[in-house]
This record gives C-alpha cells, sequence and structure tokens, in this order.
C-alpha cells in the first residue's frame, strides 16, 4: 500500500482590498432661486458654489484651523459655537458685533484669508443666468437642482478620473426644500443627468442622498462655502464684465487666496468648463 500524498499547503489568504480615498463636496448658494426680478442683476444670477475635501488629514486640519481660529477671536463657546455666516458676518450681527472693533476686524480677515489659503481643498462654481434660462425654456428647469446637476457632472468626473469616491453635504434650507432637494440628488444618482449616465454616478458616488445639515451643526466644511459662496459669483460676473470691479475689498481678497483651488483640466490648466461653469 503506497503512502497517500502529503495534503497541499494551505493557499495564503488574499490581502483585503485597501478602500479607495474618500472625498466630501459641501455646497452653498449665493443668489435666490425664483425667477422673480430678473431685470435687477442682484436677482438675476445665482452661484452654486462647491468646495470638496478628502477626508481624514486634509479635512481635519481645515476643520481644527478653523475652530482654534474662532476660539482664540471669540472665546470657547462650548454650548453656543460661533458658526460662520456672510450675512451674520457682514451685519456684524450675534457673535459678530465685535468686528466692529477695528483691530478685532482686522485680526479675523488676517486670520480667515490665512485659513482659506493653506486649506487643501477642490472648489467649483456653477452660474445661471436665470433671465436667458427663463426665455429659453416654457417650463425652465428649477434653477438650484440644475446647477445641483452640473455641479454633480463634474464632481463624478474628477471622482472617477481620480479612482477615489465621495458623497455630498449640504447646509438645510427649510423642511421643503429641503424635500425638494433630496429628491433632486436622488434623481440625478439614479437617472443621470445630460451628459452623465447613472451608472457612473452611482460608481463615484458612496450615497444615493445627499446629507442636509443645519447651520447650528457648525461643520466647518458648509462653512467655507458660504463665506466663499457670494465673493467667488461677484469676481467671476466682474471677470466676465458684467457687474463693474468692487475694488480691493475683503471678498475680492478672499477670491484671489483661492482662486489656484478651481477644479480645472490636469493637462490644459484650463478652469472654464471644469471648475466654473456658466449656465
Amino acid at each position: 500500500m503506497t503512502p497517500s500524498e502529503p495534503n497541499a499547503p494551505p493557499s495564503a489568504p488574499e490581502p483585503p482590498k485597501s478602500r479607495p480615498p474618500r472625498y466630501r463636496l459641501y455646497i452653498d448658494e449665493s443668489g435666490d432661486h425664483t425667477y422673480n426680478n430678473l431685470a435687477e442683476l442682484p436677482h438675476r444670477f445665482l452661484a452654486l458654489l462647491g468646495v470638496w475635501f478628502k477626508q481624514g488629514d486634509d479635512y481635519n486640519s481645515f476643520a481644527n484651523d478653523l475652530e482654534r481660529f474662532k476660539e482664540n477671536l471669540f472665546g470657547q463657546r462650548p454650548d453656543n459655537p460661533v458658526v460662520l455666516h456672510r450675512s451674520d458676518i457682514i451685519n456684524r450681527k450675534g457673535a459678530f458685533g465685535i468686528l466692529c472693533d477695528e483691530e478685532k476686524r482686522n485680526r479675523f480677515d488676517t486670520g480667515l484669508l490665512e485659513i482659506v489659503s493653506r486649506a487643501r481643498f477642490k472648489m467649483i462654481c456653477v452660474v445661471m443666468n436665470k433671465e436667458t434660462h427663463q426665455q429659453q425654456y416654457v417650463s425652465p428647469f428649477h434653477p438650484y437642482h440644475y446647477c445641483l446637476a452640473t455641479m454633480l457632472e463634474r464632481y463624478s468626473g474628477w471622482l472617477l478620473y481620480k479612482n477615489v469616491v465621495g458623497d455630498v453635504m449640504a447646509e438645510s434650507r427649510g423642511g421643503e426644500e429641503d424635500l425638494q432637494l433630496k429628491q433632486a440628488y436622488r434623481r440625478v444618482y439614479e437617472s443621470g443627468s445630460v451628459f452623465f449616465g447613472h451608472d457612473k454616478h452611482q460608481r463615484a458616488l458612496t450615497s444615493k442622498d445627499i446629507k442636509i445639515q443645519p447651520k447650528r451643526a457648525n461643520i466647518a466644511g458648509l462653512q467655507l462655502a458660504d463665506v466663499l459662496a457670494h465673493p467667488v459669483k461677484q469676481a467671476l460676473l466682474a471677470e466676465k464684465g458684467i457687474i463693474s470691479e468692487p475694488g480691493e475689498v475683503f471678498g475680492r481678497k478672499i477670491y484671489g487666496a483661492v482662486r489656484a483651488k478651481f477644479n480645472r483640466n490636469e493637462f490644459r490648466g484650463i478652469i472654464e468648463g471644469y471648475g466654473v461653469k456658466w449656465l
């Protein structure tokens, strides 16, 4: 009787697949989504601005920088944190009343510029002329939702190009508007958009639902989008000659600090169509 062959050694287990890096897009708007008073420039243009961070060190560094900046200026407020909101800052409302003091205002301006300059993120701004859009279509699209679909095409495209994944967060705008926004995002995820199929969105985006958070949640990325949306829109309108140059106002300095962060074609360096999209 021949001895049986020894059993073959067990094969080594396959190493676990590494999870692709994750990103998050934070969005806010400048302007309104209605078709009212379109003859007036402030009402004619809606801008949707988005910033996306790599989750982990890049985002944590920015969020920690922002909290230290606020604590140094406003003091510790664990039960009532200071949340950056452009209209409150401009109107010196609430905690921002201290900005009536020139020394504190200079510290605020200088510190904020340093933080946004240092932060590692990509930026995109979609600007829509609601007047021409309304004239072009019998039943024009909801401006905010149209801008969102256009932004998601570029965000998902970047994620796929980089072989990474991500999700999206917006600030709460109210019960009915939040519901409509969730539905608009879900339509893009499930059915695709004009130039981007649903299969591509579903490979790039990790969630079929947009995340919505209230202002009081003190989300660093949403605060950044809030602070940038208006000055970036105004700077883009000025570059197109639609409005006059604002001069050396703080918003112009903010734009200068973040302009290099626009998403762009990585071979030709083109921003138009990648980091800035006109509708």
